[in-house]
């Protein structure tokens, strides 16, 4: 009996404490305050905070696949931001095609738009689920070593403890060269023959000039809207036609300077206040372009495939390279955007085979002996301004000069 009652005992001094293990188990799964705790709120309001596109920013395109973001063979390791970069060019040191950089920054907690990064911060590319990703580490993140903790290899374990990313939008680096289009979003501009014709001219000055300059009065004629004081002077520049078909698509006016207007007539009399180059005589007035100046670009293919050639180039003679600017028959009417990304082709030349018999001659077969070599890729334009039938695109990339009439599509 004894023997017997002890082994109850036992047996209920044994269940007692396998159901202390147990609570203490479930107590050890639940949430449990931690040094890190102020960290966490502030990671989890970031991420709850709404995504707030910038105007310019394009919609949301489906993911490109693995295979579609072909890494360099030799991108660096590690590289570190510097002033006067541009996260296109930074991109392109770890891409083969740039232009897919919105898949591969990755998601960072600590910094609320992930595609702004500063001078000083440290890029690595690493890889997650197969997928190449960019991790951006901050200059003012705070790295620990808690070196009382080992891993079961003996190694050190480091530990990131997160901080909020704070730095003016001015100090980030810009996606392009803003300074190298910044001329273009307000000064050169397209328009048709019709908008040239009845604009406003400049028809002379006090002092019978036909060359004038800054605080030379003039005498305009035309139709001036008097609730506008300034208005910016232009010249016709080159009429664009479409190589394919012939038809004028508009002409490019180049700025000349700025005028300001003091009384209201016929003629209206003003004063130029400032020139970039000289104003003539029949030189048109047109309002001052308000379009903004501080874009976010977004380089990205177009959905469609456009096919077109570069009808004229700025500032140059024979040809353009790097963030010189090209016009092409392309535009909004053909379903072109800001941001969209096209390839520049050089047409192939016409080679002629020496190798085939000279019989092909003597049976009228000389044609054969010809052969029309394919177009090679010349560079990468990003469209910066629309018109209807043309389009403004910067040059991003040139492995040789882009010339007019150039073949453009998308890459």
């Amino acid at each position: 009996m004894y023997i017997r009652a002890l082994r109850t005992q036992i047996g209920l001094l044994t269940l007692l404490i396998g159901a202390a293990f147990i609570n203490m188990a479930c107590s050890s799964n639940q949430p449990q305050p931690s040094a890190d705790a102020d960290n966490q709120a502030q990671t989890s309001a970031l991420e709850s905070e709404p995504d707030i596109r910038h105007p310019f920013a394009p919609e949301e395109s489906s993911p490109a696949s693995a295979d579609m973001i072909r890494v360099k063979a030799n991108y660096p390791q590690q590289y570190i931001v510097k002033k006067g970069d541009t996260l296109w060019d930074i991109t392109a040191k770890f891409l083969d095609d740039p232009w897919y950089w919105p898949e591969i920054w990755q998601r960072n907690p600590q910094v609320a738009n992930p595609h702004l990064i500063y001078p000083g911060d440290i890029l690595t590319l690493i890889y997650v689920d197969g997928k190449p990703q960019i991790q951006v580490n901050q200059g003012d993140e705070v790295i620990r070593t808690e070196t009382a903790k080992t891993s079961k290899e003996g190694l050190n374990v480091v530990k990131l403890s997160p901080n909020i990313h704070r730095k003016s939008l001015d100090e980030a680096i810009p996606i392009i060269p803003n300074d190298a289009i910044r001329q273009f979003i307000t000064r050169p501009r397209v328009i048709t023959k019709e908008e040239w014709e009845q604009a406003p001219y400049i028809l002379g000055s006090d002092d019978a000039h036909l060359i004038l300059g800054a605080n030379n009065k003039i005498y305009v004629r035309g139709e001036l809207d008097k609730e506008r004081v300034r208005y910016s002077v232009f010249r016709k520049g080159n009429e664009l036609f479409d190589p394919e078909t012939e038809e004028l698509l508009g002409y490019e006016i180049i700025y000349a300077g700025d005028a300001r207007i003091n009384s209201y007539g016929t003629p209206s009399a003003g004063e130029l206040i400032s020139t970039n180059r000289e104003v003539l005589v029949g030189d048109r007035l047109m309002a001052v372009d308000k379009s903004s100046t501080d874009r976010i670009y977004y380089p990205r293919l177009p959905k469609t495939n456009i096919q077109g050639q570069v009808i004229s180039l700025f500032d140059a003679i024979s040809g353009i390279a790097k963030y010189q600017i090209g016009v092409i028959n392309r535009g909004s009417e053909h379903g072109l955007e800001i941001g969209h990304i096209l390839a520049t082709y050089q047409k192939g030349e016409l080679a002629r085979d020496r190798f085939l018999s000279d019989k092909k001659i003597e049976r009228g077969e000389e044609h054969k002996l010809m052969v029309q070599l394919p177009d090679e890729r010349s560079g990468l334009m990003m469209v910066f301004k629309t018109f209807d039938h043309v389009s403004y695109g910067l040059i991003l990339e040139s492995t040789r000069v882009i010339r007019k009439h150039d073949a453009v599509k998308r890459p």
